[in-house]
């Protein structure tokens, strides 16, 4: 989709023209561009809506961020704590309109007839299928103090690695613990051990991400013979050369005879890629050099 734009000529006796919008294709916009340029139009390409609200938002969120980090350490705390809550609040909500007929259901029972560990174990349960208000206050909580602590400990620290992600897991998951009841009567017990429960499955999850993250370190041994595979399209074999422990170093030992008879062979090149590899091997000068100095 395109849409001409008037532009009034120099002369000023000629009346501004305006085009329709017209959907066309490559080969017309170009023709219709360079009429246009004899008529003081100029043709400009209609951006998708969504697109543009897009990358206003990511303009936002990138000034946002470039704000948040030239305040104080106290300001940047109050201001994560708070989103970081609020988006906990809506999530909670969402969460107890789920679980809010589950809480009906359970038993009111007085607490007279029940002995601690039963009545803790009623307490627990009913914090975790609480209504919308109660799921959204525990969720912010939670979100809010992980994200509180972790935004002191990145700055304290310059860095965020799974020692500071675990303390935020602790403090939220113990804060948690105090505010949704899901204590017994021993709550500062309670506290410390859901507060480790949640740095334990916290560093788990960071250090699993952080495996799946990063791309797999390159092989060393192995990137002249990468490049040679590369350059003739056969990137696919590497898996044979590192099978058969093929390293760089081996490359000037591949001779036809050998090849045939053992190495590329061995290792279930098929024939034809194995004649691209040995007349690259061949023709390549400092590979070809250092053949000749082996002999």
């Amino acid at each position: 989709m395109y849409m001409y734009i008037s532009i009034s000529i120099s002369n000023g006796s000629t009346p501004a023209v305006q085009s329709p919008l017209l959907s066309f294709g490559a080969s017309d916009c170009i023709k219709e561009m360079e009429r246009g340029k004899g008529q003081g139009l100029m043709v400009m390409p209609q951006q998708n809506p969504l697109e543009q609200l897009q990358a206003k938002f990511k303009e936002v969120e990138n000034n946002f961020r470039g704000w948040l980090a030239k305040q104080s350490l106290p300001v940047e705390t109050a201001v994560v704590t708070t989103t970081s809550a609020a988006q906990g609040a809506a999530i909670g909500a969402f969460m107890g309109t789920l679980t809010n007929d589950v809480s009906s259901s359970l038993p009111t029972a007085p607490q007279a007839s029940l002995d601690p560990q039963a009545m803790a174990s009623l307490k627990q349960a009913q914090a975790l299928s609480g209504g919308p208000l109660i799921q959204a206050r525990n969720f912010a909580v939670m979100t809010g103090v992980n994200a509180g602590i972790s935004c002191v400990m990145k700055r304290l620290r310059g860095k965020e690695d799974v020692q500071s992600s675990m303390v935020a897991a602790f403090g939220s998951g113990a804060i948690f613990s105090l505010v949704s009841g899901m204590g017994g009567p021993n709550q500062i017990a309670n506290a410390a051990t859901s507060g480790l429960f949640f740095a334990l499955v916290q560093g788990g999850l960071f250090q699993l991400g952080q495996k799946f993250s990063q791309p797999p370190a390159e092989d060393v041994n192995y990137s002249r013979t990468r490049s040679l595979l590369s350059s003739l399209g056969l990137q696919n074999y590497e898996k044979n050369f590192k099978k058969g422990l093929l390293t760089d170093s081996t490359l000037p030992l591949l001779t036809d005879r050998q090849a045939d008879g053992f190495a590329l062979r061995d290792v279930k090149i098929p024939p034809g890629p194995r004649l691209l590899i040995l007349d690259h091997i061949q023709r390549d000068p400092e590979l070809k050099e250092k053949q000749g100095r082996r002999r």
